[in-house]
């Protein structure tokens, strides 16, 4: 199989789908690799890594949307690349499509397979290939959310763990998955008095004893939501529903009870966003916008201002995959593992995840009846 890897374009992505190590995977198995000039620069990974390890390197998108069987990326295909799009083309990525209706039409449009990194799920209800970037994401919620609580760039001039004699601030986080868990494990780390607000209870009871009782934990009800929420120095929203849009948890009325200052930090955002003020993506060069005398930061690649350690962490999980489907082609692939059969959310000009169709208002088809010769 011709596998491409184009440079990212998003704002500030810096992330790239493969490393020089699984280049030479991919080639140890008979497959052929093009890359995009300077698509790993970004992740400090120079094109002379790659092609000692036995990749192409090309000099532009085109040539390498235009020569693969399979493209692989990070993020979501921007409009400028919808060009790129043809029939008996695969694309391996993160896609959100519920949050990206264009792209999705886009997609179908093209009758192209597209295969998100985001809704291949486990029997167990894991994702993973999204665990990595959530724990990235949740860590660096705090570590944002830290900095512009600084009165410098606009906050309430609080220091997350506070010094002794002076009380330290209250950080509220909307959900307690991979991201949300991440993101207290930081927030204790650096002292701040954690409450995290989850729907299950059992996830609760493994929470406390994981914490050992430094966090609350609270029933997740709009009663709890906007008693915490009024009382939030630092509030991140970690909700995630896999392929489905977020649920809008935080209503802008408990949003204009915020104190002057604080900060809110949406990593449900590249999913439509769990908080009702975060009407808009931002960029990491311009990650906030105040509504409310409240920070908000709403960008959609968190993981990718730090993107050695996440390109390191993403590549870790995709490989086995994108290996397998270059291996067997896509028929066999999912035929044999299940997990990755969820993955796929465009087949031949339809809309193949349930939960992705549902949020788009879209017909849903089943990928083994249109399959059927293969599965």
């Amino acid at each position: 199989m011709l596998i491409g890897v184009p440079k990212e374009i998003k704002s500030n992505e810096n992330r790239v789908a493969i490393t020089p190590a699984g280049v030479a995977a991919f080639v140890q198995r008979g497959h052929q690799v093009y890359i995009e000039h300077q698509a790993g620069s970004g992740s400090g990974f120079e094109d002379e890594d790659y092609r000692q390890e036995g990749a192409v390197i090309v000099q532009t998108a085109a040539e390498v949307w235009g020569r693969a069987d399979m493209v692989m990326k990070v993020k979501e295909p921007l409009p400028e690349e919808y060009g790129y799009f043809r029939e008996n083309l695969m694309l391996f990525t993160y896609l959100h499509l519920a949050a990206v209706p264009a792209l999705a039409d886009a997609l179908v449009r093209s009758g192209m397979t597209a295969i998100a990194y985001e809704t291949i799920q486990l029997p167990s209800g894991g994702l993973p290939l999204l665990t990595p970037m959530s724990e990235v994401a949740g860590r660096m919620s705090v570590q944002v959310g830290a900095q512009f609580l600084e009165t410098f760039y606009g906050g309430r001039g609080i220091l997350l763990g506070g010094v002794p004699g002076v009380p330290p601030a209250d950080v509220i986080i909307i959900g307690g998955g991979i991201v949300g868990t991440n993101a207290a494990k930081m927030a204790l780390g650096m002292g701040a008095n954690v409450v995290m607000v989850e729907k299950s209870t059992d996830r609760m009871r493994y929470l406390d004893d994981v914490f050992q009782g430094r966090i609350r934990t609270l029933m997740s009800n709009p009663y709890n939501i906007a008693n915490a929420v009024q009382k939030a120095d630092l509030l991140i929203g970690a909700v995630l529903i896999p392929g489905a849009k977020a649920p809008r948890l935080v209503t802008e009325e408990m949003v204009s009870q915020m104190k002057k200052g604080s900060v809110i930090v949406d990593v449900a955002v590249d999913q439509g966003g769990s908080i009702e003020t975060v009407d808009r993506v931002t960029t990491h060069s311009e990650p906030v916008y105040v509504k409310h005398d409240v920070l908000h930061y709403a960008v959609a690649n968190i993981p990718g201002a730090v993107p050695r350690t996440s390109t390191l962490a993403l590549t870790n999980v995709t490989l086995a995959f994108a290996l397998d489907l270059a291996d067997k082609g896509l028929g066999k692939a999912i035929a044999d593992y299940h997990p990755l059969k969820l993955g796929v959310n465009t087949y031949a000009g339809k809309i193949t995840h349930q939960a992705v169709a549902e949020s788009l208002g879209a017909p849903y088809h089943v990928i083994d009846q249109l399959l059927p010769m293969q599965m």
